[in-house]
């Protein structure tokens, strides 16, 4: 139960490791947003991601008190992140927070891309693409300014995509690019636009970034690419690589799978229920240690996470 209270996003308190911080405040750092703010894997499965390393690393410096990836959902589009963030139980964490990562909007567009692993080939329509990037421009305008009045003491950093296919052909990566492209011009606009910072990772991944995305038929990074990512964030955040994570330094992978999820999170939902029953007065029906995850055991049960969403 404790690898998956730290793998699904419950919250929990990351302790300095005897490092002296360099800054007088540490974090309440909270991950939002899509699968790869939850770290699913390129094999359907949820792991370490990048906001986990950056955990690791703020925690080994003594910048850390707590973290939580609870508001992260593989599949989320703009609207579910900013369905998310307006919810009552998303409260008190961002009240609390120092530190907010957003990754939103990449699903937006993926959904809209015909993918065909085997062919190398692409295909979307440009219609669809636009009107799916303004409802993208519009919702995480919506969320920015959310997030300034729920979580005022945070400083909110945008997370940037990279292009998710780079083992189809060289011919068919020109359409698709260009909308990323569009995606994170974007964020970085509405990002600057309510005072927040961009973390650009397209760079780092280019278009052929195969040893970063290993499965032909699925758009999540590895470890190395979520190492990526992190970095990436960590040199915005303070300005140079003095925070970088090595390879050397990556934690063994321990993944659990969607099922093993759905399996516990039952267990503990029965136990909740047993307790429930036991007191006096009715009380509104929660998950404990899951607070908000509802919605999260309806997607499992139903198998609604797609390897080419994010």
């Amino acid at each position: 139960m404790k690898r998956l209270l730290s793998l699904i996003g419950t919250a929990i308190l990351m302790m300095a490791f005897g490092v002296s911080s360099a800054f007088a405040q540490t974090e309440n750092y909270l991950s939002i947003g899509d699968s790869l703010a939850a770290g699913q894997t390129p094999h359907q499965q949820i792991d370490t991601g990048y906001s986990d390393l950056i955990a690791m690393r703020l925690g080994m410096t003594g910048q850390m008190s707590f973290y939580t990836k609870e508001l992260a959902f593989p599949g989320y589009t703009t609207a579910d992140v900013l369905k998310r963030v307006k919810s009552e139980e998303a409260s008190d964490l961002l009240a609390n927070a120092t530190l907010i990562t957003v990754s939103a909007g990449a699903n937006d567009l993926l959904r809209l891309v015909q993918v065909n692993p085997a062919a190398g080939t692409l295909a979307f329509s440009q219609l669809q693409t636009d009107y799916a990037l303004n409802v993208a421009r519009k919702n995480m305008a919506e969320i920015l300014e959310e997030l300034k009045v729920r979580a005022p003491k945070a400083k909110i950093y945008v997370m940037g995509y990279y292009f998710a296919y780079p083992s189809v052909h060289a011919t068919q990566k020109e359409g698709t690019n260009a909308q990323l492209v569009k995606l994170n011009t974007i964020l970085k606009q509405q990002a600057e636009h309510a005072g927040a910072a961009y973390v650009d990772v397209y760079g780092v991944f280019g278009l052929n970034a195969i040893n970063f995305l290993p499965n032909i038929a699925d758009v999540h990074p590895n470890f190395e690419g979520y190492r990526q990512m992190a970095n990436a964030f960590l040199k915005e955040y303070s300005g140079s690589n003095a925070l970088a994570i090595s390879s050397n330094e990556l934690p063994k992978p321990n993944p659990i799978s969607f099922e093993q999820i759905l399996e516990q999170l039952l267990k503990v939902e029965q136990k909740q229920e047993e307790k429930e029953k036991e007191k006096p007065t009715p009380t509104a029906r929660t998950i404990q240690g899951f607070k908000g995850y509802a919605a999260f055991m309806e997607k499992v049960r139903a198998k609604r996470f797609n390897h080419n969403y994010l």
